[in-house]
């Protein structure tokens, strides 16, 4: 009886940050593939966006107080569009076309090289596909 309740209970704190990004997409179904999706989001997040915006998106990444524009505060962003997460806005500020002070110019955004392939150099798909996956991770960090 007491291992039952011990795998149980592992069954269910390895579930816990499933669950946990299920109820942060705000009601939404999320299924096996829009869950990876935001995952590897997370991790592109995780890797080069958390130094300056940090882990949480608020802005406070330990680099922020050495940078010359303050990192604005990430799980905000529908509340600055009166509730709406807009993916497509965000994406254009991540891929350059809609430039933002500290990211640099839409020709060499600040990260530089961050998305270069070794072995392929540069696909337009598989840095469209990080921007589409850190985008849907943004959406899931938003406050109400």
């Amino acid at each position: 009886m007491r291992r039952h309740i011990r795998v149980r209970t592992c069954a269910v704190a390895s579930a816990l940050p499933w669950l946990l990004l299920m109820a942060s997409a705000g009601g939404q179904e999320k299924t096996p593939e829009k869950l990876l999706v935001v995952e590897r989001g997370a991790n592109t997040y995780r890797v080069h966006c958390a130094v300056c915006h940090g882990k949480s998106g608020e802005g406070n990444g330990p680099l922020a107080d050495q940078l010359r524009f303050a990192p604005p505060d990430l799980t905000r962003l529908a509340r600055r569009n009166k509730g709406r997460f807009d993916s497509e806005m965000v994406q254009r500020i991540i891929d350059g076309r809609w430039p933002v002070k500290g990211h640099g110019g839409p020709e060499m955004p600040i990260w530089g090289d961050a998305f270069l392939e070794s072995r392929k150099g540069y696909s337009r798909d598989a840095l469209r596909e990080k921007i589409v996956e850190l985008a849907a991770f943004l959406a899931t960090l938003q406050k109400r």
